[in-house]
């Protein structure tokens, strides 16, 4: 078995393990390196080399189906308010990629990128805090016999 073929078996195991918040996270994480790899094939002048134009417009094809994934996964009767609000806030993002996707917009990449990032963090933070609280609380090691 080759490096390739151990990293990608390996990857697939630590999606089907995944608990149904680190899928949310591991998502969001996704997502933010497609947008962050879009916004790299701009140059300096902020222009997309017409070899880069295809790969560009996979990378921003690609974060809007890991958005429209995450809207999918919206509980929208158990998250209320919470929910509806995330729903506009996915449905404007892909909006926004979908006019950058067309006028070559760095700048609406990388609000939709600054914004994935900060709900990353909330979604990584809210992760952290539902594992700790399902944690076992250990009574201590009796030594006492």
């Amino acid at each position: 078995m080759g490096f390739t073929q151990g990293y990608s078996a390996y990857k697939e195991a630590g999606v089907k393990t995944a608990s149904q918040g680190k899928l949310i996270v591991m998502l969001y994480d996704e997502c933010i390196r497609q947008l962050a790899s879009a916004i790299d094939k701009f140059n300096e002048d902020s222009k997309i080399e017409p070899q880069n134009i295809e790969l560009f417009g996979k990378n921003i094809v690609k974060a809007q189906a890991i958005i429209t994934e995450l809207m999918v996964s919206l509980d929208m009767e158990a998250g209320g308010d919470i929910s509806k609000n995330l729903m506009n806030l996915y449905i404007y993002f892909n909006q926004e990629l979908l006019n950058a996707n067309v006028s070559f917009d760095k700048e609406k990449i990388a609000f939709v990128k600054e914004m994935m990032l900060q709900l990353r963090s909330t979604w990584a933070e809210v992760v952290l805090n539902s594992a700790s609280e399902l944690r076992p609380v250990s009574a201590g090691l009796n030594i006492s016999g």
